[in-house]
């Protein structure tokens, strides 16, 4: 959703390579591409304006000769590392877009009093109902004890949705049939104080467009019970229309907050370069699908990070630890570096992944793959591709699974008839499976992993080595980066990375050493129930 922003600030990046000073001509073409990529992307003229003078008064007349410190390796910079003019403005601009957006301001909930009172307002079809639930699981996961009122009596179907929301999440929805909204609130909130609640959440009714009656009753409830945060949930596919929605509610409600949805379809966030900028007040969350866990905290710098192709290293390892522990990660690398993964162990990678989001989602908070994405075919991010993997690997018997060498042409074609695949298909993935764990084994044997935390027994750097020295040493026996960022995954195909070369061995050897292996743990298992 990010490309309309971001690629303005990729066209600026080029026109001042190679410049030595950041003048008013050299930067006058790198402000109009900007320029164009924010207004294309719904952000409103007067913020526009205002973004460009503050980094043109920055910028200009700035003679950028700037080095490393002598302790840059600190900092995960080679000594004497220079920052050219082109990266300097890209500094400049990454700081005022984390300015624009809220910066150090964004804060969080108000939730000190019990209970606290969470009160979500917007348009129809903004997404609060299912925002709500969203928000109910976050702050559940918090172990807070959390009431959803279903407030919105007009829509169709609003109640019975909330109502099986709650049900999957296990919340408490407070529903009276034939209750005015603002005396369900009320109702409500004494309710939530009687049985101990920590957090009730109203969803109020919203409408296609503003219009007084709405607002009056929105000013009841909030006159009645007094929340602590008054949440605006924004539609960020509207553009600017979203801009005078967030600025007519805040003239009437005074909100607190506001939550932007559906930034993972086709939205050109604008609006998100825009509402705080209008209104004065933080975004909160972002909501990134429909999927009841996908509600992120919102960091200026992160977006920042991502408008500017540098990826979201924080928010990635916060996905992360959404879906592994830390001891589990470890232990899987492990595995993988010593050449002991297989097709169950790669199920459940893709199990993890699918639970972080969508492959696009993913690998755009990945460091410098802003500019990468366009370049990787369709095919290579569809989610649809992991399904089949998944379907090919269901069919494999679990002695397949676990010795993925016994595969052989016949149960190739039998696996291809269970998953509804082809035997070719089948194979190819067999293939690049082999082909990539071979490669882990020969990075795991190469030292390049000795200083990661956990995997200290797989190869690291000789005493007194530097994590940059063990890097070069590696590339000299043969380590190269990966052309492609799924080059690890088999099911994804691309070029995979070279490695130090492994021993080689024949089809024929390989099935005899998975045969042997079988043979063992059958003599095992008839002599454990043999002694039993």
């Amino acid at each position: 959703m990010l490309e309309t922003i971001s690629k303005g600030f990729r066209n600026a990046r080029l026109k001042l390579q190679g410049k030595a000073e950041l003048s008013e001509d050299n930067i006058k073409g790198a402000l109009r591409d900007v320029r164009l990529s924010l207004l294309e992307a719904d952000v409103e003229l007067g913020v526009v304006k205002t973004f460009l003078d503050r980094v043109q008064e920055r910028a200009i007349g700035e003679v950028v000769s700037l080095k490393a410190p002598t302790d840059s390796a600190a900092f995960g910079l080679p000594p004497g590392f220079t920052v050219t003019p082109d990266q300097h403005f890209i500094k400049i601009c990454h700081d005022e877009l984390v300015a624009l957006m809220g910066g150090a301001t964004s804060g969080g909930l108000s939730l000190d009093r019990k209970p606290a009172l969470i009160m979500m307002v917007g348009l129809q079809g903004s997404g609060k109902t299912t925002t709500a639930a969203k928000l109910a699981k976050k702050l559940k996961a918090q172990g807070k004890k959390v009431m959803l009122v279903a407030a919105d009596i007009y829509r169709p179907a609003a109640i019975n949705q909330l109502s099986t929301l709650g049900m999957k999440l296990g919340v408490t929805v407070f529903s009276i049939k034939g209750m005015k909204p603002v005396d369900l609130c009320v109702t409500a909130v004494n309710q939530a104080k009687a049985v101990g609640v920590d957090v009730v959440i109203f969803d109020t009714a919203g409408r296609l467009a503003i219009d007084n009656e709405l607002m009056v009753e929105l000013e009841q409830i909030k006159a009645r019970t007094s929340p602590d945060n008054v949440l605006f949930v924004c539609d960020a596919m509207i553009g600017q229309d979203a801009v005078r929605t967030a600025a007519e509610f805040d003239r009437r409600l005074d909100f607190t907050g506001f939550i932007l949805t559906k930034l993972d379809g086709d939205a050109r966030g604008g609006a998100a370069l825009s509402i705080k900028q209008i209104t004065g007040k933080p975004i909160q969350f972002l909501g990134m699908g429909e999927t009841m866990d996908k509600l992120e905290d919102f960091r200026p710098e992160g977006l920042a990070d991502r408008i500017l192709g540098f990826g979201d290293v924080v928010g990635l390892m916060k996905d992360f630890e959404q879906v592994v522990d830390e001891k589990t990660a470890q232990k899987d690398a492990a595995k993988m570096l010593q050449g002991n993964f297989t097709f169950g162990d790669f199920y459940k990678q893709i199990q993890m992944i699918k639970k972080m989001g969508s492959l696009r989602s993913i690998m755009e908070k990945l460091p410098g793959m802003g500019e990468l994405l366009n370049q990787i075919p369709p095919e290579a991010l569809d989610d649809r591709e992991l399904v089949k993997v998944e379907a090919i690997i269901q069919s494999m018997t679990q002695e397949e699974r676990d010795e993925p060498d016994l595969l052989n042409a016949s149960r190739f074609a039998r696996i291809a008839r269970g998953s509804g695949s082809t035997p070719e298909a089948v194979h190819a993935l067999h293939e690049r499976f082999l082909q990539t764990r071979q490669m882990m084994t020969a990075l795991g044997s190469s030292g390049l992993f000795g200083g990661v935390p956990g995997l200290g027994g797989l190869g690291g750097p000789r005493p007194g080595g530097s994590p940059f020295q063990v890097s070069r040493s590696a590339r000299r026996k043969g380590v190269t980066q990966n052309q492609s960022p799924f080059g690890a995954l088999p099911a994804l195909g691309g070029p995979t990375a070279s490695a130090p070369a492994a021993p080689a061995q024949s089809a024929a050897d390989r099935v005899r050493e998975a045969e042997e292996r079988r043979l063992r743990l059958k003599e095992k298992r008839a002599e454990r129930k043999g002694r039993s």
